[in-house]
This record gives structure tokens, C-alpha cells and sequence, in this order.
């Protein structure tokens, strides 16, 4: 199971969640109270494993932005967060050229209480194979404005059938409220690729709580009784 530690602010806590068997740790480029620079981060990526995939979280759909701060900041991947924009992914492909590679983030919206999203979700994702531009799909809620970092869970009753129907290839990554006490449900549930959190494991926004942190991936990696 892939791991993500995201709303990184500081090298201390990288670091922790390197050594605790993270295999990727996430830098918050967009509008956030966990937002960092390019420069705050360049002076964390060196320091870190160099198996432990650096992500950069951004909203902006400008490809020359995103390509300049990813490469000033180190970072071996990219998760765009600001909506499903084809045009973006390829230059971002055409960029890159396999150096940094791309996770799409895909919204489930969690205050329509009669609009399922897992259509349109399912969609986008059938899109995204036939591109072939990437394979990594991160699925987190969406409440009102707020895009991420939320704390709040999406319908993973209703999302089953789509994360058993993913086209073969495409991994998918939950994200949305996740934390050490209901990690492991959303894994029985959703059988995923990879998990992803943030604001589930911090003493307050953009710190981790070490003891947090250490049980979340604990649970994530420890097998679940039968």
C-alpha cells in the first residue's frame, strides 16, 4: 500500500515520516494555511531518502508555473489538485518527459445530499486511460469551496463499485478525512492503490503529530484480521 504524507511544512516532520516507511511526503503549493514555497522546500528535499517520492500539491493550471517550481523545488511528482483539465496534463507530459510524473486529482463532493459524483468520477478516470498521460488518480473530498484538508470522509459506500470497476492500470489514492482510527475501514471498503492524508495526523495545520503519524502507518501497513 503506497503511503502519502501531505501538508508538509518543515523538515523534521519529512524526515519522521520518511523513517516511519512513508513512501511519499506532500508540499502545498495552493492557497492553504499548509502552503509553502518553493524555496521552503528546496531546502527540505535534499535531506530527504531518495526513494521517498516528493509531491508538490498545486491548484494552478498554469503548466510553465507548476514545471518551474517543480523543478526549483525537487520535486519528483506533481498532484494537480485544481480540477480534471486535459490540456494541462499533456503539456505538463510534454514538459516533464517522464522526469516528474503526474497524479490528477478527482472531487468527490460531499454536501449534495441527492448528486452522486461516481459517474462523472468514473468518467474522467476512463478519460485518463484512454489518454495514457497518467495512472495515478488521487479521489479526495470536496465540501463547498474547500477543495482538501478538510477532515471530512467521502460516501466510500457509494464509491465500492467505482474503485472496483477502475479501468486495469489505473491506481487510485483516497484521500478526504482520513486518520489512524478509520484508515484501515477505508481500505476494507475501497481496496485502493494508495492512501493519502493530511490534516488527520497534525497537532495543527502543517504539523504532524508524531504518535498520530506513527499509527496511521502502522495501520495502513499492518494486515486486518480476517
Amino acid at each position: 500500500m503506497w503511503v502519502k504524507i501531505c501538508g508538509n511544512t518543515n523538515l523534521e516532520d519529512a524526515q519522521l515520516a520518511a523513517r516511519l516507511g512513508a513512501d511519499a511526503v506532500g508540499f502545498i503549493f495552493a492557497p492553504s494555511r499548509r502552503q509553502v514555497t518553493a524555496s521552503q522546500v528546496s531546502a527540505i528535499t535534499p535531506h530527504l531518502p531518495p526513494h521517498v517520492e516528493r509531491v508538490g500539491v498545486f491548484h494552478s493550471r498554469d503548466a510553465a508555473q507548476i514545471e518551474f517550481i517543480a523543478r526549483s523545488a525537487d520535486l519528483t511528482a506533481v498532484q494537480l489538485h485544481g480540477g480534471f483539465d486535459e490540456p494541462l496534463i499533456q503539456q505538463l507530459t510534454d514538459h516533464f518527459t517522464g522526469s516528474i510524473r503526474i497524479i490528477q486529482t478527482l472531487h468527490w463532493t460531499v454536501d449534495r445530499a441527492t448528486e452522486s459524483p461516481a459517474a462523472l468520477i468514473a468518467a474522467q478516470i476512463e478519460r485518463l486511460a484512454k489518454l495514457g498521460l497518467t495512472d495515478r488518480i488521487l479521489i479526495d473530498s470536496k465540501v463547498g469551496t474547500a477543495s482538501g484538508g478538510t477532515g471530512v470522509v467521502f460516501d466510500w459506500a457509494a464509491a465500492r463499485s467505482l474503485f472496483a470497476t477502475v479501468s486495469d492500470g489505473m491506481r487510485l489514492i483516497v484521500a478526504g478525512g482520513l486518520n489512524p482510527l478509520n484508515v484501515a475501514h477505508a481500505i476494507t471498503q475501497l481496496k485502493p492503490w494508495g492512501v493519502d492524508v493530511s490534516s488527520g495526523i497534525e497537532t495543527s495545520p502543517g504539523r504532524k503529530d508524531p504518535i498520530l503519524l506513527a499509527h496511521f502507518i502502522e495501520n495502513v501497513r499492518t494486515p486486518l484480521a480476517p
